[in-house]
């Protein structure tokens, strides 16, 4: 009976191993210090700590692109960019996290400012992460936001699973681009701008919002939806990120 029990207790302790074992991994967040998303950024780090915590992965956080370089990103299995616009790295990063997606070398979550391509701030638009995102530029934003209903469009896709089938966002600056990325990445959701409150005349008709480019390594997710810290009040919005991240990170 000793042994039985002593077998049982071994059985269930290289199973709880294992378990750990496989759902943990390492995810590098990239986030602005400053500016208009900081409040994003802040809850957005709790949230990120909680589900760490819970889920059993770690996260570090960095607040520009110095340390980034090919070893320093092979230690994480997923790249988040928390708000962190694709202008001002390093050359040293550029040339890093280029090879880290086009490599599959891991995972990419991007939110928000990470679409906002073209000529900012002196700095000129980064060709490849504009590529990247379905050979997109910025053209132009709801300062005064809107309330938008997003639909979503793969209802199948792992990063939809439990997602509702449209769901509504309080509070966005809903960018236009030159051109839908549609012909060139895998659209998972888009917004109905005839729902937009209050309505205006910043549209660009087919609006995607959430969507993959299946033509890198990398699994990646870009969510354009990431700017007001009350998206964190939104379950809709915290189980899209949610699946998001343990899809990218391939778990």
């Amino acid at each position: 009976m000793k042994k039985l029990l002593l077998f049982i207790c071994l059985g269930l302790f290289i199973c709880f191993n294992v378990h750990a074992q496989t759902k943990h991994f390492r995810v590098l967040a990239l986030y602005e210090n400053g500016g208009h998303h900081i409040e994003f950024s802040k809850r957005a780090k709790v949230w990120l700590d909680k589900l760490a915590a819970e889920k059993g992965f770690t996260i570090d956080y960095i607040q520009n692109t110095d340390k980034i370089d090919d070893a320093f990103l092979s230690q994480y299995q997923l790249f988040l960019q928390l708000d962190y616009a694709p202008y001002a790295w390093t050359d040293k990063a550029v040339a890093a996290f280029q090879k880290y997606i086009d490599e599959g070398k891991g995972g990419w979550v991007g939110f928000h400012h990470a679409t906002l391509l073209g000529e900012f701030d002196g700095y000129h638009e980064w060709q490849w992460f504009s590529n990247f995102m379905g050979g997109i530029s910025f053209k132009n934003y709801i300062a005064t936001f809107a309330k938008g209903k997003v639909n979503v469009e793969d209802k199948k896709h792992p990063v939809m699973k439990g997602v509702p089938a449209s769901f509504l966002i309080q509070q966005e600056e809903w960018y236009t681009y030159d051109k839908s990325p549609r012909p060139n990445v895998h659209v998972l959701a888009s917004v109905d701008e005839s729902t937009y409150d209050p309505q205006g005349d910043i549209k660009m008709g087919d609006h995607p919002v959430v969507w993959t480019n299946e033509q890198k390594k990398a699994r990646n997710v870009y969510i354009f939806m990431g700017h007001s810290p009350n998206l964190l009040d939104n379950p809709a919005w915290v189980k899209l990120v949610t699946n998001a991240i343990f899809w990218a990170a391939g778990k």
